[in-house]
């Protein structure tokens, strides 16, 4: 059985930049381990598996595997994957409805004159708030000091909107670009209640890196060991989540562009809103371009 494939750069407008992803348009009858095995061999930060709806009122099913397990959510998936789906529709829809592990993920696409363009999703859990770390773990994590960790506006913390993350920030822009993952702090402090990662970010953002207002990075476990994600679509909104919490506004729409991969040679710009009601959150959002790549089909050894 031939398997078709699209791979696209996300969160990007430009051919090699973003966050590379690879969507297998027919997975029916893939095991796990199948899945799993595929996601390995593309050695992508994600692949996604689309699968038919479990209710037909819904668009697809998607799995996301890492090149070393299967997770509940993500960002850059969802985004890129509803590229893929909305570019090749035969008939456009506004919007997509996908069935993940971590609940029901609707994906809004944007067209310009008749193109896809750029697709949004809304994250499919509210904000959860778990286990707070000192800025000495955070900092072990990425070969810094504990004063170059920015404590004053929120501790170091596990925060997820379907996929937890540690999230921190960092004092200044030259020490988001010096932080190098440390393996063996990573096995003394992660996980921590689901998280694997570290999303890390500044406030201390140039002129020069217009129109992101936050400069972020993350470090995660790949099959190789450490590897840099980037672009964390997951993560960027849950921290656009909390970012929210803690703003005293409340009612409106809290917007703001967040760069990633400016110092791997893969710029990507996510743009996040979270809405806001009596003080609440009503719902978080991240999107951005997409850029298709490269597409193809495969046949496992022992398929018909």
């Amino acid at each position: 059985m031939q398997r078709r494939y699209i791979t696209v750069d996300v969160f990007t407008d430009r051919a090699f930049g973003g966050n590379q992803l690879a969507v297998v348009l027919d997975a029916g009858g893939l095991s796990t381990a199948q899945m799993q095995a595929i996601a390995t061999e593309f050695n992508y930060s994600e692949t996604t598996f689309v699968l038919p709806p479990r209710d037909k009122a819904n668009d697809a099913e998607v799995r996301i595997f890492t090149p070393v397990r299967e997770i509940p959510f993500a960002g850059h998936p969802n985004v890129g994957t509803a590229f893929v789906l909305a570019t090749i529709a035969k008939e456009p829809k506004p919007r997509l409805l996908f069935e993940e592990k971590a609940g029901l993920v609707p994906v809004d696409i944007v067209r310009e004159q008749g193109r896809v363009v750029s697709t949004e999703l809304t994250a499919p859990q509210p904000l959860s708030r778990f286990a707070q770390l000192s800025a000495a773990e955070v900092a072990a994590c990425i070969s810094l000091t504990a004063d170059e960790i920015k404590t004053d506006r929120h501790a170091p913390q596990v925060v997820g909107v379907g996929t937890p993350f540690l999230v921190a920030e960092l004092h200044s822009r030259d020490a988001l670009k010096r932080a190098r993952p440390d393996a063996a702090a990573f096995g003394k402090i992660l996980p921590r209640d689901g998280a694997f990662s570290v999303w890390f970010y500044t406030r201390d953002v140039p002129a020069s890196e217009a129109p992101c207002e936050r400069q972020a990075r993350m470090f995660m476990r790949g099959a190789s060991g450490l590897v840099e994600d980037p672009a964390t679509g997951s993560a960027t909104v849950a921290a656009a989540a909390l970012f929210a919490d803690l703003d005293p506004t409340r009612d409106g729409e809290l917007k703001l562009t967040v760069g990633q991969g400016f110092d791997m040679g893969r710029p990507s710009l996510l743009q996040t809103r979270v809405r806001k009601q009596d003080g609440k959150t009503v719902s978080a959002h991240v999107g951005g371009s997409c850029v298709q790549m490269m597409e193809g089909t495969f046949r496992l050894a022992g398929e018909g």
